[in-house]
This record gives structure tokens, C-alpha cells and sequence, in this order.
């Protein structure tokens, strides 16, 4: 990264002829290969014949007149004319002297197109003004690291065999100042109450929903009008870096929320950029998503490719993040995501697939796993499209994980039942086990099952206070020992008892209340049994790491599973019971002789739990149950679930 330099306090004179593209840079940007262009478009600083100034680089090729506007000179349209370049790549450039770090700009653009004039936002700039201003601001992305020791080891924080709990943020509203609760805190506050709390918890990841500018706060970051900037309404991109290097020095991967799906209609965005249809589809049957009212990019412009999957490059190389979650994955892969018939086009071989999209997911994974091979990529895909986390070679798409979304949906309505009636329901806890395997999946309980009147998780728990907080221990104890990686949303892990408001703060003094208490103990408890127990990671997406003891005791609603890691002395029998009715002396088969010991149970008094347990080592019978040589009898907890291990 160039090093920041200082702005000489003189009069911007009119630019200067200056690239800092090679004809090679060039051929890349129009044959979509162009995986750095950061480094290349949007304004730099840099010191030019001996003079320190910024140089611009915006790509318009259906402009007749581009300039820079902004506060340097009065916002005048024709004092800064930039320069198109000769090569046809569409690209205008110039160099401004005597102007830099701080500046706030923008780029007027006279159109060919219905001779339109427009003032932009730079797509590339690295900052921006805090909305409802819209003007970008001269920066850059120096920053002197501290988290060496994370990035040479977080190859194994990332692998598909390790502990993995993710702890999803909203950082907007995951805390706000006490003393006026509008303010957003900053990400250095942030980094002050985050990391500690996050260590204590025992996740091993944050996601951060995104924190790439977007003008309109009730889209959480979704609809993005600057991909390379980070919002300002928490402060700049060195004071995120500053929270992200917090976290890895605590021993916690970040990773980040990437939307290519779709960007919002904003006169100072993207769309409609140089007065035509440049980063969107033309045709709004492939160019406008009729559900978010935004725009869909043009997959198969070469430029719009090299942009995207630079931008991918981009968070991963100058923020450090450990991976990214890409956003509404299945509506980029059919062309008739929620669509009527007539509101679609066909591909070229008459299906759905949009062919496009799928070839740039799969070279945006490519180009991630080149550059970055210790880092994820994690899909939001809920359709049963083949292969989403299957390597390229296989003709997959590439990504390390995928969303379990079916697991999500059957175990919620599952829950949400009264136990009288689950004896009936038992297939929907147990049906996920029938594909688990077909893909590497992350289990999430996200925002999204908490916003839009769905209510909070404990709020879908049925009964009284005891059982509804006893419920989202067995919920939340079945998802930890579900095969897998976890995504837990903020508020869910202390039990939040209303729905998440993004103007809001969490509701933090809930946890002087033993209830949420309880269930925040609990969690502790499951992310430190996460992280201890090979059995519940060696085999995270491997069939050799489950097997079910039984799955048909509808009557009393209790299923038991074995967890396996590498070696037999690691397994695990989970025991879950799903109504408020314990059972004394209920026998399961175990998978070996000698005596089994509770390592968990979600029953504990320090998680608000009743206290039934088992107190004492349960030595095996001789007796054959569940089809196994050996078995015990114990005593299961009410609405509990409890996890064994031999001794």
C-alpha cells in the first residue's frame, strides 16, 4: 500500500496528464480479468513531477465531458476536466495538484445519451460523506497492522474441520450510546464492547452485516451505493480496521456481508452511471429486481465482472477479513427469481439458470481461493441448486459453506409447537439429516427470522416463561450438536425478548435478569463444548461424523444421536427432550462399554434450568438396545437436552 502523503497548501491547478494504467491493465479491464482495480480506478494520492496531488480514474465511456467537482473548486463543471484515454477502455483520468487526503469530490458527467448531466458518487472511492450527504472524500487504506500473529494462523480458524460459531452483528444497533441512545457509536467504541464481549461468549467469528455505504438505514447495508467505502456513519476505513485488528487479536475471524446481487436506483449511484445503462442490465427483465426494487449488475459486461470480483478481493486484501457471506445468492442463479411468466428471458439453452451469474459466483471463488486460500466464502442460498459449495473443477460453484436454510425453516416450525403436539412433527427435527451431507452447511438462526413481524427466537417459543426459555436451550443445544457450522444472530444468544430494531439498541438490561442470563450462560457453555469437543467439528460436513441411536420415539418426542470425531474416544450421545415431562430410567444404547458421563446439560441451574441431572459416571449394561451391544438407563431433564461422553 502506498504510503499517505501530504498535501501541499496551494491553488489546485487544472489537471495534468498522468495514468496509472499499463496497456496490460487495460486489456485485463475490458476481458473482466481485472481483479485489482482498486489500485487503479477511483482518486489516488500520489506526488507527480515532484508535486503531491490525487489522480482520478473513473470509467464513463458514454460521456462526451467528465470533470471533478467539489469543495476545492466551488463545485465548478468545467474548472477540472478529466481526460478519456485513447485505448477505448472508456476510462477518463486526470491528475489534480495541491489537493488530497479529506477532499470531498465528485464526478459531473455530460452524457451522450439524451445529453443528460449527472453528478456522481466515485464507485471506487474508499470514503464518503455521511448521508444524506452523498459526496465521495479523497482517502486511502494505509494502515500499519498489528495482527500478524492472527493471519499466519488463521488457516485453521477458517478450515472445514474447526470449531465454527458465528456471532452475526449489526453494528449500527448491536449497541448505541447510553446517553443518547439516536448516536451510532464509532467502530473504535464498538471495538471497546465487541471484542471483549464476543471473547468472553466464545464465538470463534463475527459476520458483520454490511458495512459497505448505503444511503437508506432501513435497508441494514443491503443496498449498497459504495462498494469500495465502509459506512462513515461509524467513522472511517482505518477506525474499522481498527475493530477488525481488535478481533483478531482476540482470537476472533471476521467475516462480511457481500451484496452483488443488486445496488439501489440512487440518482448519486451507480445506476444509470455515465446516462446508460452501464453497471445494470439494460433490459429490466435481467436488469431489475422486482422484490428490493433495485437493479440487478450486467454479469455479463466484462468491466461490470472485473469490478465485482475486485470488490470481493478488495475487503479480503486491504480490511483483512477472514471471508465473505454472499448476499441472496438464489436470485442471482435463476433468471425467474420471483418472477411471473412473460417477466423473464430464457438463457441461451431455453432454462432458467442465468448462466452469467454463475460463471462470475464461480470466478469470484476462484479468484478468492487464489489470493486468499486461507479465507471463506459462504452462500445465502435457500433453492436446491447442485453444487454450491462443491469445488469448480466439479462443476460446483466454489463456495466453502452454504446457508442450511431448510434446516432453519423445519426447525423453527418445529419449536413454535406446542410439545403436546410434536410426537406428531418429530420428521421435521429429523428430515435435514437426509441431505445434511450434500453440501458444507452453516446452520443460521439470522436477522431475518427476527424482523418483519416474525417476532425473537425466545418469542417463538411456546409454554411459560420456564418452558419457553428451556425451549431455546434444547434449540439452541440440537443446533450446536446439529452437523454443521453455527450462525447465531446478536440478541438471540441472551434471549432478546422483542423483535430487532435497527434504531435501536440491543436490549443489554435483560441480562441482569436470570432468565437471560441463563440462556447467555448457555451459550457460553455450548461455544466452549464447540470448541473442546473433536466430535462436534472433525467431521463437520462428513457423514462419518453422525449416526442416529434412535429417531422414532415420537410418544415422548426424545431423539438420540451419536457425534463422531476422528478417534472412537471423542463420540458424543446427545439426548434431546422435547417436552416438558422427565423421564426417569429411559434406556438408550451407547456406542461403548464402560461408563458415560453428562458434559453438558442444558437443564443446569446456571442456565435457569430445573437441576435434573445425572450426577454420577452411568456404567453400561450387557443389555442390547437400539440395536447396540450396550446400553444405560438415566434420567432425562424436562424440555433439556443433555450430552454424554465415556470416561
Amino acid at each position: 500500500m502506498a504510503k499517505k502523503a501530504e498535501v501541499v497548501a496551494e491553488a489546485p491547478a487544472a489537471p495534468v496528464p498522468y495514468t496509472r494504467f499499463s496497456d496490460f491493465d487495460i486489456y485485463l479491464f475490458k476481458s473482466g480479468k481485472h481483479f485489482k482495480l482498486y489500485e487503479k480506478l477511483g482518486s489516488h494520492v500520489v506526488e507527480h513531477d515532484g508535486v503531491i496531488g490525487t489522480y482520478f480514474a473513473v470509467w464513463a465511456p458514454n460521456a462526451k465531458y467528465v470533470s471533478v467537482i467539489g469543495n476545492f473548486n466551488g463545485w465548478e463543471k468545467g474548472s477540472h476536466p478529466l481526460t478519456a484515454r485513447w485505448d477505448g477502455s472508456g476510462i477518463w483520468e486526470g491528475f489534480v495538484p495541491h489537493i488530497g487526503r479529506g477532499e470531498v469530490y465528485k464526478y459531473f458527467i455530460h452524457s451522450h445519451h439524451q445529453d443528460l448531466k449527472l453528478e456522481k458518487a466515485d464507485p471506487f472511492a474508499f470514503w464518503c460523506e455521511v448521508a444524506p450527504q452523498t459526496a465521495s472524500i479523497v482517502w486511502d487504506t494505509w494502515y500499519e497492522w498489528q495482527d500478524e500473529a492472527w493471519m499466519r494462523e488463521r488457516r485453521k480458524h477458517n478450515a472445514l474441520n474447526a470449531p465454527m460459531s458465528v456471532y452475526e452483528v449489526h453494528l449500527g444497533s448491536w449497541m448505541r450510546d447510553p446517553a443518547d441512545p439516536k448516536r451510532f457509536l464509532s467502530y473504535r467504541e464498538i471495538a471497546d464492547n465487541l471484542v471483549p464481549y464476543v471473547k468472553e461468549m466464545g464465538f470463534t467469528h463475527v459476520e458483520f452485516m454490511p458495512i459497505m455505504e448505503a444511503p437508506y438505514p432501513p435497508s441494514w447495508g443491503y443496498q449498497i451505493t459504495g462498494y469500495f467505502s465502509c459506512s462513515s456513519r461509524m467513522g472511517n476505513p482505518q477506525d474499522l480496521m481498527y475493530l477488525i485488528e481488535k478481533l483478531h487479536e482476540a482470537g476472533v475471524g471476521v467475516y462480511m456481508d457481500w451484496v452483488p446481487s443488486h445496488f439501489p436506483g440512487d440518482a448519486h449511484g451507480l445506476f444509470m452511471f455515465d446516462g446508460t445503462h452501464l453497471y445494470e442490465h439494460a433490459d429490466p427483465r435481467k436488469g431489475y429486481h422486482p422484490d428490493w426494487k433495485s437493479y440487478i449488475f450486467n454479469y455479463g459486461r466484462n468491466e461490470v465482472r472485473s469490478f465485482l470480483v475486485s470488490n470481493a478481493l478488495f475487503w479480503l486484501d486491504r480490511y483483512h477479513a477472514d471471508g465473505l457471506r454472499v448476499d441472496a445468492v438464489a436470485s442471482m442463479l435463476y433468471l425467474d427469481y420471483s418472477r411471473k411468466h412473460g417477466e423473464w428471458i430464457p438463457n441461451e439453452f431455453g432454462g432458467r439458470e442465468n448462466l452469467e451469474a454463475i460463471s462470475i459466483l464461480r470466478e469470484m471463488n476462484e479468484a478468492v481461493f487464489k489470493e486468499f486460500p486461507d479465507t471463506q466464502t459462504i452462500a445465502e442460498e435457500s433453492t436446491a441448486f447442485p453444487g454450491v459449495s462443491r469445488p469448480t473443477y466439479l462443476g460446483g460453484l466454489g463456495f466453502g459453506m452454504k446457508w442450511m436454510m431448510g434446516w432453519m425453516n423445519d426447525t423453527l416450525k418445529y419449536f413454535e409447537k406446542d410439545p403436546m403436539y410434536r410426537k406428531w412433527h418429530q420428521d421435521q427435527i429429523t428430515f435435514s439429516l437426509v441431505y445434511a451431507f450434500s453440501e458444507n452447511f452453516m446452520l443460521p438462526l439470522s436477522h431475518d427470522e427476527v424482523v418483519y413481524g416474525k417476532g425473537s427466537l425466545i418469542g417463538k417459543m411456546p409454554g411459560d416463561e420456564w418452558q419457553r426459555f428451556a425451549n431455546l436451550r434444547v434449540l439452541f443445544t440440537y443446533m450446536y450438536t446439529h452437523p454443521g457450522t453455527k450462525l447465531v444472530f446478536m440478541g438471540g444468544e441472551f434471549g432478546q425478548s422483542r423483535e430487532w430494531n435497527f434504531e435501536q439498541s440491543l436490549d443489554w438490561h435483560l441480562l441482569q435478569q436470570p432468565t437471560h442470563k441463563g440462556i447467555n450462560e448457555c451459550m457460553k457453555a455450548l461455544n466452549q463444548l464447540l470448541r473442546t469437543q473433536p466430535a462436534l467439528h472433525d467431521h463437520n460436513f462428513a457423514p462419518e461424523g453422525f449416526e442416529w441411536i434412535d429417531a422414532q420415539d415420537r410418544e415422548n418426542c426424545i431423539v438420540v444421536y451419536e457425534r463422531k470425531g476422528l478417534l472412537p474416544k471423542d463420540s458424543l450421545v446427545v439426548i434431546l427432550n422435547m417436552t416438558p415431562m422427565p423421564r426417569q430410567n429411559y434406556r438408550i444404547g451407547v456406542p461403548a462399554e464402560g461408563k458415560w458421563q453428562e458434559v453438558f446439560n442444558s437443564d443446569s441451574p446456571e442456565y435457569y434450568g430445573s437441576g435434573v441431572k445425572n450426577t454420577k459416571p452411568i456404567a453400561t449394561d450387557p443389555e442390547k438396545w437400539h440395536n447396540r451391544a450396550q446400553s444405560i438407563t438415566l434420567t432425562i431433564p424436562p424440555l433439556a437436552a443433555i450430552v454424554l461422553k465415556k470416561v
